[in-house]
C-alpha cells in the first residue's frame, strides 16, 4: 500500500472532535446537530449517510460528495464547526475545511457555509454544489491542475549547454475518455513496468479533458506494437516531446535525469513524485534537483461540463526552475575525450585552471553516468608522487645538484624497490636527472634523510587527504603515516602509504604551476554550491621553482611527445603496477601543466604491454594537440560567461594545436536556447 493511500485511511477517522449525535434516520432537533452529523460523515467518507442530512436526492448527493473527493484525489478531509445563525425556520452554518491533497501537495484550507431549513424531519441542509465549496456552481466540478516548469539547463563556463535534448514519447491519458480509470491506468502501468499508484493519483485529480502525460519513453525504444497495445486501452494516447535528459559531456559529473520508463522512477525515487516529473538521480542533476526542476504551481480549479476552466478556487505558486553554471569547459572536455580514445584500456583525465582550482574537464573513456573515476578512482601515484616528495626533499636538506645512485633495484628497510623497466642510470646522477627519469630507487634512498613527517606535511600542503569537497563525490587521496624505514622509502617513491585520484593529482600539478594549492571548484556560483572547499595554501616558492625546473626537464627527457605548442609543458610521468578491481594492472601517469592549464591523465594497460609504449604520455600530447587554437595562451584572459552566452555559437576555426594553424572543429551539438 502506498504512503498516500495509507494516509487516506488514517485520515478517514480523524477530524471533527465531537461526539456524533443520532443516526441518520433520526429527526434532527437543531441546526447544530444536523451540521455536526453531516460533517462527521462527510469527513469519514460515509457519503450515503452524510446525504441523509440534506434535502436533496440522497443518491445524487452521495455521488457528488464522492466525486469531489476523487476529483481532488484526497488523502484526507477534516472539518471544524463554525458559527450558526438562525432566523425562525431558516439557519446558516459556517464550517472550516482542510482538504489534504496528498503527499507533496498542499493542504487546501477554506471556509464553507450551508443553509438549513426546518421541516417535518427536523433540520436539513438545503443541498446544492455550493455546500461543497461556496464558489462551486451547478454543473461544475473541481479539478487540480499542475503547471510544471521546464527543467533548467546546466552550462559550462562559456555559457554552452551541457545537457542536450532527447526525443521521447509521452504515454498518457485523457481522463474523460476512460470509462474505468482504475483499470485503464493499471493496465498501462503493467504494460510499461511502472507503479500504478502515482499515475492514478495524477489522473484522478486532473482536468478530465486535458491530456495527462504519465510515462515517458525514449522514441527509439517505442515500437509500433507497444504503441498499439497502449493506445488500445480506452483513453490512452501518445504524444512526442523534447526533454533535457542526456548529458552532452562529462556525464558522471552532469548526472542522470530520471524521467522515462527505463528509469522506473516511481520505484527508484524516495519521497514525493508525480507522474511525468523529471528527477536528477546522480551528479549535479541530483545535487541541484530543486533548483533545476523547480516545483509545480498547483491550482484547485472549477470546470464546466465541457472541461473548460471557469474559476480558480486556490493557487499555490511553485518555484521557477533555474539554470546552473559550472566551471567545466566543453572544448577542454571534448579534447580530453578524444585523447582518451587513444588508450588501450580504461583511462581518466582531469584538467583545471591552476590559478583558481576551477575544474575545466573530468573525462573517463568508458562512458555512462556512473563512471565517475576521474574524481573518485583510487590509485598509487608511483613516481608521479615525486612532485610532492621532492618538494619535501628540497625543504629538508637536498638541493638539485646533489647526487644519488639510480640502480635498477635497491633495498631499503628490508623492502625491494625497482625502477621502471628494471633499468637504472650509470654513474652518480643528480636529483634533477633522477627526477627526469623517474628513478624509483633514488627516490626510495632519499626517504631516510627527508623523513616521514616531512613527506606527510608536503602531502598535506598539496591537498592529498585534505577536507576539501566538491558538490559531487570525490576521493581526496590519503596518506598513511610511515613508521619503518621501508615505509618511509615507499612513501617517498609513491609506491605505498599514499593513494590519490586523478583529481587530486591535477591539483598537485596546478599547485606547482601557480605556487599555491587551490581547492577545486566545479560550480561557478559558490553560494549555490554551498560546499566547504578548504583553503588555499601558499607553497615554498624556492622549492616550487626548482620542482618546476625538474618537471620541465622530465618532459624534455622522458616525455617529449607531449611537448606540443608554443608554451612549455612541465610534467612528471610514472609507471606502476598495482591491483585495480582485484586484477593486477599497469597504471601509467602523466601529471603536468602548460601555462595555467594543469591536468592529470591516468591510463590502465595490461602489464604485458606497458613497457612498449608510454600510453599516458602519448594521450597527454594528443590532449594538448586537440585543444582549441590558442586556448592555453588565452586561458589567463578567459572568464566565465553568463549562462547561455555560448549557446549556438559557431566555433569553426577554434581548434588545433597551440601554436599550429587552426582547423575546423566538429559541429557543436545543438542545445536548447537559454532560459
Amino acid at each position: 500500500m502506498s504512503p498516500r493511500h495509507l494516509r487516506r485511511l488514517l485520515a478517514a477517522g480523524t477530524g471533527l472532535a465531537v461526539a456524533a449525535a443520532a443516526a441518520g434516520c433520526t429527526t434532527q432537533p437543531s441546526p447544530e446537530v444536523a451540521v455536526r452529523n453531516f460533517l462527521l460523515r462527510w469527513q469519514a467518507g460515509d457519503y450515503s449517510s452524510a446525504a441523509a442530512y440534506t434535502d436533496g436526492d440522497q443518491e445524487k448527493v452521495a455521488d457528488e460528495l464522492q466525486d469531489a473527493a476523487r476529483q481532488l484525489d484526497l488523502a484526507g478531509m477534516r472539518f471544524s464547526l463554525g458559527p450558526i445563525t438562525q432566523d425562525g425556520a431558516s439557519a446558516r452554518a459556517e464550517f472550516g475545511a482542510q482538504a489534504d491533497l496528498g503527499i507533496g501537495d498542499p493542504v487546501w484550507k477554506y471556509t464553507g457555509s450551508m443553509p438549513l431549513q426546518e421541516g417535518p424531519q427536523g433540520w436539513l441542509i438545503e443541498w446544492s454544489p455550493s455546500v461543497i465549496h461556496p464558489e462551486l456552481g451547478a454543473d461544475e466540478r473541481i479539478a487540480v491542475s499542475y503547471d510544471i516548469p521546464d527543467r533548467g539547463q546546466i552550462y559550462d563556463r562559456g555559457g554552452d549547454p551541457l545537457v542536450g535534448t532527447t526525443k521521447v514519447t509521452a504515454f498518457g491519458v485523457v481522463p474523460a475518455d476512460m470509462p474505468d480509470p482504475d483499470r485503464g491506468v493499471a493496465e498501462l502501468a503493467e504494460l510499461l513496468g511502472e507503479d500504478a499508484d502515482p499515475l492514478l493519483d495524477r489522473v484522478r485529480s486532473a482536468p478530465p479533458e486535458e491530456f495527462q502525460p504519465l510515462v515517458l519513453m525514449r522514441q527509439g525504444e517505442v515500437g509500433d506494437r507497444l504503441r498499439r497495445r497502449a493506445t488500445s486501452i480506452p483513453g490512452v494516447q501518445t504524444q512526442p516531446l523534447d526533454m533535457r535528459l542526456k548529458p552532452r559531456a562529462a556525464a558522471p559529473v552532469v548526472g542522470e535525469v530520471a524521467g522515462t520508463a527505463e528509469h522506473n522512477v516511481s520505484s527508484r525515487v524516495a519521497g514525493t513524485y508525480q507522474a511525468g516529473d523529471t528527477v536528477g538521480l546522480t551528479g549535479l542533476q541530483n545535487v541541484f534537483q530543486q533548483r533545476l526542476a523547480g516545483t509545480a504551481t498547483t491550482k484547485v480549479v472549477t470546470l464546466d461540463g465541457k472541461g473548460d476552466q471557469t474559476g480558480v478556487l486556490q493557487s499555490w505558486p511553485g518555484l521557477q526552475s533555474g539554470s546552473l553554471q559550472t566551471t567545466l569547459d566543453l572544448r577542454v572536455q571534448e579534447a580530453g575525450a578524444a585523447a582518451l580514445d587513444t588508450l588501450p584500456g580504461r583511462g581518466y583525465l582531469v584538467a583545471l585552471d591552476a590559478r583558481s582550482g576551477e575544474v575545466l574537464a573530468a573525462v573517463g573513456n568508458r562512458g555512462g553516468t556512473d563512471d565517475d573515476g576521474a574524481f573518485t578512482a583510487e590509485y598509487r601515484p608511483g613516481e608521479a608522487f615525486s612532485i610532492v616528495s621532492y618538494t619535501a626533499a628540497l625543504q629538508h636538506g637536498y638541493s638539485p645538484g646533489d647526487t644519488m645512485a639510480c640502480d635498477n633495484q635497491t633495498k631499503v628497510g628490508g623492502r625491494t624497490f625497482t625502477t621502471p623497466n628494471n633499468t637504472g642510470l650509470s654513474g652518480s646522477p643528480d636529483l634533477t636527472t633522477n627526477f627526469s627519469y623517474a628513478c624509483t630507487t633514488a627516490f626510495a634512498q632519499m626517504g631516510e634523510k627527508v623523513g616521514g613527517e616531512a613527506i606527510e606535511a608536503a602531502a598535506h600542503d598539496f591537498g592529498i587527504g585534505g577536507d576539501w569537497r566538491l558538490s559531487v563525490p570525490t576521493f581526496n587521496g590519503g596518506f598513511r603515516t610511515p613508521g619503518s624505514a621501508g615505509e618511509v622509502a615507499a612513501a617517498m617513491a609513491g609506491t605505498d602509504q599514499v593513494r590519490v585520484s586523478p583529481l587530486s593529482m591535477a591539483l598537485v600539478a596546478g599547485a606547482v604551476s601557480d605556487g599555491t594549492w587551490h581547492p577545486p571548484r566545479l560550480v561557478a556560483d559558490d553560494e549555490a554550491a554551498n560546499v566547504p572547499q578548504g583553503s588555499a595554501r601558499k607553497l615554498d616558492p624556492q622549492a616550487v621553482k626548482r620542482v618546476q625546473e625538474m618537471m620541465r626537464s622530465a618532459v624534455e627527457t622522458s616525455a617529449a611527445t607531449a611537448d606540443v605548442g608554443t608554451v612549455p609543458v612541465h610534467a612528471q610521468v610514472a609507471n606502476t603496477t598495482q591491483k585495480v578491481g582485484g586484477r593486477q594492472t599497469a597504471v601509467q601517469w602523466f601529471v603536468g601543466y602548460q601555462g595555467d592549464l594543469a591536468f592529470a591523465l591516468v591510463a590502465e594497460v595490461h602489464p604485458s604491454i606497458q613497457l612498449w609504449e608510454q600510453y599516458a604520455v602519448t594521450a597527454a600530447g594528443s590532449f594538448l594537440q586537440q585543444l582549441p587554437y590558442g586556448y592555453v595562451e588565452d586561458l589567463a584572459e578567459q572568464a566565465p560567461q553568463p549562462p547561455g552566452a555560448g549557446a549556438g555559437q559557431d566555433q569553426a576555426g577554434q581548434s588545433g594545436a597551440a601554436g599550429a594553424a587552426p582547423s575546423a572543429t566538429p559541429s557543436s551539438v545543438p542545445g536548447l536556447p537559454p532560459e
